[in-house]
């Protein structure tokens, strides 16, 4: 059931303010590209990167809400100094059209610190180093009672190979129960069955994984956010990433975009659940070999084939994919956004 009150409730207050700040961070992004002093340094590998985007996006999101919402909980993917913020970086804009909205029952009452925000600044940053600007996203999640229930997607890229004249940029957000906007949902070919998964973090485990499923064509791109987005708009039917690394500022907004559109998505295994400071505790699940319980998905049918692990793996229902029982995979699939 849906309210509409005579002011808006706190979480739509927020989704909206998350839309407006989603939007500069995407203007911060270009402009830190444009500018080509990325300011590039290493976290933990090659593979890991951090740039000036990053750290003022995680500057720009997280001054932005504190200052609009001072009880919330805020989650940066960066660790950064505790500094004085340039008040060119801070937004306080609230989309409209998100204010006009009517705020799902079950939220009508949420205060503000009762909800977690979990934010990456620059989803895909190694793709945003070396030009592979449509990978790119800047992901705001919002999560109530360990559960994902809001969040906003900015794509700073999008249109960027239509021309000079097009317009860069969109942004898409989403609320469970009241629905997902800003993008044109659409469906996989008839008959396809084609997987998307990491361009820069594969392994045998991964590769395992994934010819196992038997797939007609695979999808080797980076971010998160990027690849949920695939999903939505039928460029793909299933993200699988068979290996721990996903973090919770990666998958919080997306799984509510993936949820929020209606049609149901399926989250086969969540085989990580983070502390409040994000350290990795992953357990893993296996499928039973050749089980004679197994009700298996019919468009991929050598799951069986081997022991598969499964650290993120989401398929929308469509005419042709439906939820994989229960009895096939172990599902863990809520409370998985505590903070402690």
């Amino acid at each position: 059931m849906l309210i509409m009150a005579s002011s808006p409730a706190v979480l739509i207050r927020l989704v909206a303010s998350a839309y407006s700040i989603a939007q500069k961070a995407g203007m911060i992004v270009r402009s830190v590209m444009a500018g080509g002093d990325l300011g590039i340094v290493e976290k933990t590998s090659s593979v890991d990167l951090q740039t000036k985007a990053d750290r003022l996006v995680q500057m720009s999101i997280c001054s932005s809400l504190a200052q609009k919402f001072p009880k919330l909980t805020i989650i940066g993917e960066e660790d950064l100094p505790v500094q004085e913020v340039d008040q060119e970086l801070i937004e306080d804009g609230q989309w409209e059209e998100i204010l006009k909205k009517p705020c799902p029952i079950q939220y009508s009452a949420i205060k503000e610190e009762d909800l977690v925000v979990w934010v990456d600044p620059l989803d895909g940053t190694k793709e945003y180093t070396e030009g592979l600007l449509d990978n790119v996203t800047v992901l705001i999640g919002i999560a109530y009672e360990g559960k994902a229930i809001a969040g906003v997607i900015n794509q700073p890229y999008y249109n960027y190979q239509a021309g000079a004249d097009a317009v860069l940029g969109r942004t898409i957000w989403g609320v469970l129960g009241l629905g997902a906007f800003g993008f044109q949902l659409n469906e996989v070919p008839d008959g396809k069955h084609i997987i998307t998964t990491t361009r820069s973090h594969s392994n045998k485990l991964v590769n395992d994984c994934i010819s196992a499923m038997n797939p007609d064509n695979v999808l080797r791109v980076g971010g998160a956010g990027n690849k949920i987005i695939q999903l939505i708009e039928g460029k793909a039917s299933a993200y699988v990433f068979a290996s721990p690394g996903c973090k919770k500022w990666d998958t919080c907004a997306p799984e509510v975009i993936l949820c929020a559109v209606g049609d149901l998505v399926q989250v086969l295994l969540v085989l990580y659940h983070f502390g409040h400071s994000s350290k990795l505790l992953y357990r893993i699940f296996e499928s039973v070999h050749n089980s004679t319980n197994s009700t298996l998905m019919p468009h991929f049918p050598h799951i069986t084939s081997t022991i598969c692990h499964f650290a993120f793996c989401s398929i929308r229902r469509s005419n042709t994919y439906e939820v994989v029982p229960q009895n096939c995979f172990n599902l863990h699939f809520s409370n998985h956004w505590q903070t402690d």
